[in-house]
Parts: structure tokens; sequence; C-alpha cells
């Protein structure tokens, strides 16, 4: 009989077998196994939805210009840019403004001023009371602009206005003003100087007729020819002033004749200008080379004049040859509506518009300060070339010079943007 010593042993020993065969057996390659906390995992965010105000119908914009009266060729020169360049940005869904997250398209009202600077004001006024304006569009003429410049600046609206060469203007402090335009010391100046990179020295006319407008423009380009002409070896021989309007310019023009001026600088609306030139081909005075300013713009000069209104050139600031990326659409679509490729004044006022949309979408928002602001600081791409602006308005832009030669309006200096040359010196009346 077993004692119960050895029963014990043996259970003891039968467990001890039992717990050793079980355990795991560990091998030389295998790592410890190290216990962490589980790792934090961020829970996924919720989608956020962005809340934007609601947006306006419209980004409305208005324009007081002259669509009849003395500067009613200006005007129907102007307006279609504009309406062009808003159908082709609202083409494409209107201008993008990230406070709406949304394009906007554009919407211009305008009133015919009727070349009148009190109607004017009465029509900036009105358009500011009616619509909730993002910017002002000018008309043409820069006695109109003088006149609705302050109202804008009143109701701190910027402004956006070309076919003004009045330097004046912009020395009265505005900040809403901008005008990517050419102005008088440009183009007093810039006469002289094309002239005599142009022409050789022994060919060029020396003696100078000036037939002014006794306007504050008028009067301002006078006195800057007045500077210039002798800083670059021409010599005012006549000098000549009538208000604005139709004049007969019959002793200015014997005046002229008497004195040997062969050239003539002139500033006169139409048809004051078309009557100006009537007159010099019934006297037998024809100046070698002539600047006419305003009155040459429209096609209209052409249809009157035929042969008598060739040879004059202009500072208009554009042309449609100008060698600039949007100038072809422009001229695709203007050539739709009127059979002809854009104006000489259509260019820069589709360039307006294009500033405008480009400084609202970069400002992204429609706080006439911030576009303000936008505006002064900014370039922007334009049918007119790369536009900035200085600190007073003025716009830096090319000042292109243009002639009418055989019944069309041809760009001849700078080179590269020529679509013909200069013709000098200008045929006498009776030859051509």
């Amino acid at each position: 009989m077993k004692s119960k010593f050895g029963v014990a042993l043996g259970i003891m020993l039968l467990v001890s077998l039992m717990a050793t065969s079980c355990a795991p057996k560990a091998t030389a390659t295998e790592a410890p196994v190290v216990t962490e906390a589980p790792a934090k995992t961020e829970a996924p965010a919720a989608t956020e939805e962005v809340s934007y105000p609601p947006a306006p119908e419209y980004i409305e914009l208005g324009s007081s210009i002259s669509l009849t009266g003395n500067f009613g060729s200006l005007g129907n020169l102007i307006l279609p840019g504009y309406q062009i360049a808003i159908e082709h940005i609202n083409a494409d869904g209107g201008v993008f403004v990230k406070e709406y997250n949304k394009k906007i398209p554009l919407r211009l009202t305008y009133y015919d001023d009727e070349s009148d600077p009190t109607k004017a004001v009465s029509k900036m006024e009105t358009l500011f009371a009616e619509h909730n304006l993002t910017a002002y569009l000018g008309g043409g003429g820069s006695s109109m602009h003088a006149a609705s410049i302050p109202i804008a600046e009143k109701n701190k609206v910027p402004y956006l206005g070309i076919s003004f060469a009045l330097y004046k203007i912009h020395q009265q402090g505005y900040k809403y003003l901008f005008s990517p335009f050419p102005k008088s010391p440009n183009q007093t100046e810039d006469v002289f100087k094309i002239l005599n990179e142009t022409i050789p020295e022994g060919e060029r006319p020396t003696k100078v007729a000036v037939f002014a407008y006794n306007d504050d423009w008028g009067k301002e380009w006078g006195d800057l020819v007045k500077i210039h002409a002798p800083e670059y070896g021409y010599d005012i021989v006549v000098y000549e002033e009538n208000p604005v309007g139709v004049n007969d310019w019959t002793a200015a023009i014997q005046k002229a004749k008497a004195a040997g001026a062969d050239m003539l600088l002139s500033l006169p609306v139409f048809p004051d200008g078309s009557g100006m030139f009537k007159t010099m081909a019934e006297l037998g005075w024809t100046p070698k080379f002539s600047l006419i300013i305003r009155a040459p713009e429209g096609v209209n000069w052409g249809e009157s004049l035929a042969a008598i209104g060739d040879y004059v050139t202009i500072f208009p600031g554009w042309h449609h040859g100008a060698k600039f990326d949007g100038v072809d659409k422009l001229n695709a679509r203007y050539e739709e509506l009127y059979g002809r490729p854009a104006d000489l004044l259509t260019g820069p006022a589709y360039a307006c518009v294009q500033i405008l949309a480009q400084a609202i979408e970069k400002a992204g928002t429609l706080d006439r300060d911030v576009i303000r602001d936008t505006i002064a600081a900014g370039e922007f791409s334009t049918v007119i070339g790369s536009v900035t602006f200085n600190a007073d308005g003025t716009g830096n832009v090319l000042d292109p010079l243009i002639q009418w030669q055989h019944g069309k309006m041809e760009l001849v200096w700078p080179p590269e943007h020529a679509t013909a040359p200069l013709i000098y010196p200008a045929p006498a009346f009776e030859d051509r």
C-alpha cells in the first residue's frame, strides 16, 4: 500500500510536467512584446460649410456720357467699348468675387448728358442715388470729365475715364480718378520727339501754327507746346484761339499761310475741325504735317472730307492694329456690329472695363475703397497694353500716333506696332 506522501509527490510532478508542456516555446529571433497604450487617433473633422453672404444680382456700373452735342462724336466711339467688354466678361459668367464665392455679371446704366456739364453732374448724382454703384465709367471730352469727376470723388466711387488729355484734373488731389489715357504733357512733347526721330533734320517742319480753344484744355495744351517746341527746335509763328464749337478759322489760316507755317497743331471738335480743313483747302494752305486731336477720331472725318482729310495725325490712345492680347477678339465683335475694326476710342474704353474687372477679382470684394486701392497699386493686362497708375491717377500707357491715309486710319508710331509708315510731307490739297 502506497503512502500518502508518495501519492502527493506524484500529483505534484504531473502538474509540473503539464505546466511545462503548455508553456509557449521562445526562440532566439523573437522580439519581446512591448505593450503600449493605443495610439491616439483624431476623430474625423465634421465637414464645415462656409457661409457666404447673398451676392448681388449685378455689379452695377454707371456712366454719364455725351452721345449728342459737341462731344457726341467721342461718346459714340466710347460707349461700344464699354458694352462689348461687358458682353465678353458676362459671356464667361461675369467677375469672380471671393467674398461671395461666385461670378457676378456686370451691368452698365448710362445717360446721355448731351455734352452739357450741368446735366452731367445731375446724371452722375442720379446714378449714385438709384444704383449701388461699384464704379463710374467716364464720358468723352475734358470739360465733361472736369464736371463729372468731383461727383465721383464726393461719392467715393472709383471713376475710370478716357478721351481726355487734360492734366489739370489730375492735379486736384482726387483719389478715385483713374485715366488710362495719354495726357497733355505726353502729347505735347511726344509730337516733337516722334518728328525728330522719324524725319531727317533738314526735312522737318520748323514753323508751327497753333489753333487752340480758349477752354482749360486748350490753354493747358497751348502753354505746354510753347515750352516744348523750342526745346526740340521748332518755332511757333502763329497762335490763334477760338471758343469750343463751330468757328470760322479763315483769318487764322491766312495768318499761318502768310507766316510760312509748315506745321499745324489743333484740338477741334467735329465738325469744327472738318470745316477748318475745307477752308484750308479753299485758301491753298497745306501744312507739311498736321496733328489734329479729337475731330479726326471718327469715321465721319473721312466721310465728310474724303481726300482733304488725309495725312492728318492723331493721338487717340489706341489703334485696332495694336499688337496686344485681346485686340483681335474686340475687332471681330466690332466688325460684326459695325462692319469695321474697332474705332480709336473703343479700345481704351474696353480697357477701362478690363481694369475694373481685374481689380474686383484681385480685391475679392465689391467694397469701393478696397477696389480703389487695388486699382492704384495694380498692373493690368488690357487691349491697350500693360497699364499701371501714378499717384495722381494718370496712367502709364502707350501714346501711339495715327495718320489718315487714303481714307483709312493707320498706326504709324511706334514702329513695333505700325501698320504703315508715316507719309510726310503731306501732298498739297490740289494734288490729291
